[in-house]
């Protein structure tokens, strides 16, 4: 998830210009302080590398996983886990069945 915070971001457009994913455009609505904010149009295409958040003068910019992302990669890590217990377990049996 990005979030570009309002009342921290004056415009710098430093976020548009190092995303190597391309993933923000200029907003064209004004904000309130009468600056067009970068726009997060093509999240999707963000591979997480938080180049736009370490080039943010202002720390305007905050990218984080999504929690659903997260909770795939852990549905994910514990079927590995369970695969691996049982082929280990598979194995010991075979083991001890043919002694």
């Amino acid at each position: 998830m990005i979030k570009v915070d309002p009342n921290l971001c004056k415009g710098c457009d430093l976020c548009i210009e190092t995303c190597p994913e391309h993933v923000y455009d200029k907003s064209s609505k004004l904000n309130k302080k009468g600056v067009y904010l970068p726009c997060p149009k093509r999240e999707k295409d963000c591979t997480k590398c938080h180049l736009c958040e370490l080039m943010c003068p202002d720390q305007a910019i905050s990218v984080t996983e999504d929690e659903e992302d997260d909770q795939v990669d852990n549905i994910n890590d514990d079927e590995k886990s369970d695969q691996t217990d049982n082929a280990t377990d598979e194995k010991t049996l075979k083991e001890t069945t043919d002694v």
